[in-house]
């Protein structure tokens, strides 16, 4: 099976990177100034499960793309979906199968309707990444599992064919048959932890010994409410896992969102929050003059990214 994946950033660059290790046919789709990165100094990953050193590892730009792939490894950020989609649009034919990895739940009806609904996956993954100045990519926990499945839930040979791709290679492959259900309890733990630890600026574990418990389940119950009433209510054993996770005196647990707002870098405000806003039915809004902790996330990191604009230009 052929593989591309776009971008060689910290999710694509990882899980890439261990797939090249595995012997597959791999290939990264980025800008020239990741070219020459990679050309220079290869694809390093540095991680407690095993560092990883690809010299040179094959990648392409835009311009080069001129046939189809067999499976489409999607992981940019929100706010750069429509320019990936049209980096690699190219590569997509009738045949072809698109996994994303972005937050939240917007982005598939936005893959379906550029290309087909039959192109496009569920997916998602549970591992915290970064990058240094380097280019170097920094696992920060001892977790990597990637989950993928069909959004009707079926268990279709190019599925299977997928998770035969994916197989053995160094991380956590997950076939599930209920990835939408799962790309649900994600959102509703990506939200209330960003959510929180962005607007706070603080570790979970600092929100917690400020006496901040009672704003955290607030804000994963509202996130949950969302979610039961688009069909996806979180299971009982998945909420109480969050809540403790959530709540974990001395936890130094922080969003990605956060290390974005410390390095004045954009963030998925409205892909993460401002969706879950937005699809939040007229029966859960507060009364007029009153907000919900969701509201008051949402005016915080809207707030700063309003700042960031402003300064940066």
């Amino acid at each position: 099976m052929r593989i591309l994946i776009v971008g060689a950033g910290a999710i694509g660059g990882y899980f890439g990177g261990r797939l090249l290790e595995a012997g597959r046919d791999v290939t990264f789709l980025v800008r020239p100034s990741r070219a020459e990165e990679l050309d220079r100094n290869g694809l390093i990953v540095r991680s407690p499960l095993g560092n990883i050193l690809y010299p040179s590892p094959p990648h392409v730009m835009t311009p080069m793309l001129d046939q189809a792939f067999d499976l489409i490894l999607l992981s940019c950020k929100a706010y750069d979906l429509d320019a990936a989609m049209e980096s690699f649009a190219a590569a997509v034919g009738p045949e072809t199968v698109i996994l994303p990895l972005l937050n939240g739940m917007a982005h598939l009806d936005r893959l379906a309707e550029r290309f087909a609904p039959e192109n496009v996956l569920g997916g998602q993954c549970l591992i915290s990444l970064d990058r240094d100045a380097s280019g170097t990519i920094l696992h920060l926990n001892d977790t990597n599992q990637l989950s993928f499945g069909e959004l009707s839930g079926g268990l279709t040979p190019r599925i299977l064919k997928v998770a035969e791709a994916l197989a053995d290679a160094g991380f956590d492959a997950n076939l599930s048959q209920q990835i939408v259900q799962e790309m649900w309890e994600k959102w509703c733990f990506i939200a209330t932890g960003a959510g929180v630890t962005g607007s706070m600026r603080a570790s979970i574990g600092d929100v917690i010994a400020s006496g901040g418990e009672a704003v955290v389940l607030k804000l994963l119950a509202e996130c949950a409410s969302v979610a039961e009433r688009a069909g996806y209510a979180l299971r009982s054993e998945v909420r109480q896992r969050f809540q403790t996770m959530l709540t974990l005196p001395g936890s130094k647990m922080t969003a990605s969102m956060l290390r974005d707002i410390e390095r004045g870098a954009p963030i998925e405000v409205e892909h993460v929050i401002g969706d879950m806003v937005a699809r939040r039915a007229s029966t859960d809004k507060p009364a007029k003059g009153q907000l919900s902790v969701l509201d008051v996330v949402y005016l915080h990191l809207k707030s700063y990214e309003a700042r960031r604009v402003r300064e940066q230009g």
